[in-house]
């Protein structure tokens, strides 16, 4: 039987959404007690909320996304903008802030977070407010992760692009020639990645074995980046 995450409660945000339901699947097989939380921590206080009512915990997934706003830099508006800060990058670090000190005080846990690898490249021009979000998101596990790893935390994230999901590539994608073609194109493994891969590593960086791993933000986009 499974159990590489066997007597471990892991706590999971937007679990409903993105990457969520991969990694809870996953988990659950492999032995976790899995805290799988749907509220999308939108308002100040949600994360340290849900945080103290989560326990005790060994393992943290920040896991967050919003359907990318697309404008042109002349044409972006405050209030798309400041959307995708709302949704990705203040939930962000609100949580690791409220999750961290009992794990610094226990003497280590692990935190990983779905990004994107799309600020690791040029995107289309469209896709600037999606993309500034995402690229605060991975400053912040590059620089707090950097902070944390004194305290035996670790703080990584999965910074993918091309994998299967409702929010960015739902199955009908697949139904379109351009799209298809650009994989052809642009994708080295010319395929999208499954979800399934992407869980495989998140449950490596939220195991012991990736115990020398911290502040670091890994490509998972089949060589786009």
């Amino acid at each position: 039987m499974a159990s590489r995450l066997a007597d471990k409660r892991i706590l999971v945000t937007s679990a409903d959404t993105y990457m969520g339901p991969p990694i809870v699947t996953l988990f659950e097989a492999e032995g976790a007690e899995v805290l799988a939380d749907t509220d999308r921590l939108i308002e100040p206080d949600s994360p340290a909320e849900l945080v103290a009512r989560s326990g005790s915990i060994d393992g943290l997934v920040v896991n967050l996304d919003l359907a990318a706003y697309t404008a042109k830099t002349v044409d972006i508006e405050d209030e798309p903008w400041l959307a995708g800060f709302d949704a990705m990058v203040h939930p962000l670090m609100r949580t690791v802030r409220a999750a961290a000190p009992a794990m610094i005080e226990r003497g280590g846990g692990s935190i990983v977070v779905l990004t994107s690898s799309s600020p690791l490249r040029r995107m289309s021009p469209q896709a600037i407010s999606y993309v500034t979000a995402r690229a605060a998101q991975n400053a912040f596990v590059r620089s707090a992760g950097h902070d944390l790893a004194r305290h035996g935390v670790r703080l990584n994230a999965i910074a993918q692009n091309f994998v299967a999901n409702e929010t960015y590539y739902p199955p009908e994608m697949m139904d379109n020639p351009r799209f298809v073609e650009r994989l052809r194109t642009e994708v080295p493994a010319g395929r999208l990645g499954e979800p399934s891969e992407t869980a495989e590593l998140a449950l490596f960086l939220i195991g012991e074995t990736s115990s020398f791993v911290y502040g670091q933000v890994i490509s998972q986009d089949g060589g786009w980046s």
